[in-house]
């Protein structure tokens, strides 16, 4: 072989480092780091990138389901943003990740008048905005790509865990005006997954409790759905890329039950995360998750946050006496 032609083999291989596995390679490894995902379809094919979103061309509306600060999540997450706009650049970015009372914040940032740590401070980002939602937000604004802060408001969320539906009551109508006019749609499937994930009776009439945290939880369904349908609306023609935790998208369940209920002339694709834990046989895998999502993405496990009982109680109640310095009143 010359050397022109290894240089070309050379350049291919390096251009196709992303691509599918070989047809006849029958053994597929797991993920190797933390970073890698490993991309399937319902069928268990494996994908690249580049093949995901060749096949997500069409689609009004993706919705990438992620495990929260997982950096497999969230590089799947950039790295198929930039391949979709490759496609279609008339692209709009709504996020789980924002709520929407920091429009306005997030707004000024993409104008390039604030800074980032304004953003951050000024939107109340998450706390791992700069490892894991930076690179989506930054690919964004250096393309002039809407984005859409899309969750309902912390605050409102809260107070609907503990006082229930009847919290809206209470709201000043700028502020009720923002969120959605049915703001607890749901279906049968979501509620019982929701409570089952609880260990709780998914019955009417459970716990007061439970009721008003399953109402917080279709909130912010509802809000993302909307926010979605809205984003639609102000920018006709737009593919929209729609980040969120994977409960509130797998299966078809949550933001996704409801944006389908309201916009049925939609295609909507659901990507969905899943756990590759050592020892599991692939093709198995692939069947035992495969209703979670129109495409899948395998990653390894997140690390155990505690193996001392008393320090993850100890944290939960911290979390719980934060919340509880927000006045419902």
């Amino acid at each position: 072989m010359n050397a022109l032609r290894l240089t070309l083999l050379l350049t291919y291989l390096l251009l196709a480092g992303c691509t599918a596995l070989p047809s006849h390679r029958t053994q597929v490894l797991p993920p190797q780091t933390q970073y890698d995902a490993i991309i399937t379809n319902g069928k268990g094919a494996l994908l690249s990138i580049n093949q995901l979103a060749s096949q997500l061309r069409a689609a009004d509306v993706i919705v990438i389901g992620e495990y929260h600060g997982h950096h497999g999540s969230h590089l799947l997450q950039s790295l198929l943003q930039s391949a979709l706009y490759q496609q279609r650049p008339h692209q709009v970015l709504t996020m789980e990740q924002f709520t929407l009372d920091h429009q306005q914040e997030l707004d000024r940032y993409l104008a390039g008048l604030s800074g980032e740590s304004e953003l951050i401070a000024d939107a109340r980002a998450w706390s791992n905005y700069k490892a894991s939602y930076r690179p989506l937000v930054e690919f964004s604004k250096s393309r002039n790509i809407p984005v859409v802060a899309a969750n309902a408001p912390a605050d409102t969320v809260r107070c609907i865990g503990r006082q229930g539906e009847v919290y809206l009551d209470s709201l000043e109508m700028a502020e009720r005006s923002q969120l959605p006019k049915s703001p607890f749609t749901d279906t049968p499937a979501y509620r019982e997954k929701f409570f089952d994930t609880l260990g709780k009776n998914h019955s009417s009439g459970t716990d007061a409790r439970f009721e008003n945290s399953y109402k917080a939880q279709l909130l912010r369904d509802n809000t993302m759905a909307d926010q979605v349908i809205q984003a639609l609306r102000d920018y006709p023609g737009h593919q929209v890329i729609h980040l969120t935790g994977t409960f509130h998208a797998e299966s078809r369940l949550g933001m996704v039950a409801v944006l389908e209920k309201k916009r049925p002339d939609l295609s909507v694709a659901v990507i969905s995360p899943a756990f590759w834990q050592p020892g599991d046989d692939f093709q198995g895998l692939v069947e035992a998750h495969q209703q979670k999502g129109d495409f899948l993405y395998f990653l390894q496990p997140l690390p155990q946050e505690y193996t001392d009982n008393e320090r993850r109680r100890n944290a939960i109640r911290e979390q719980f006496r934060q919340a509880a310095d927000i006045s419902c009143d």
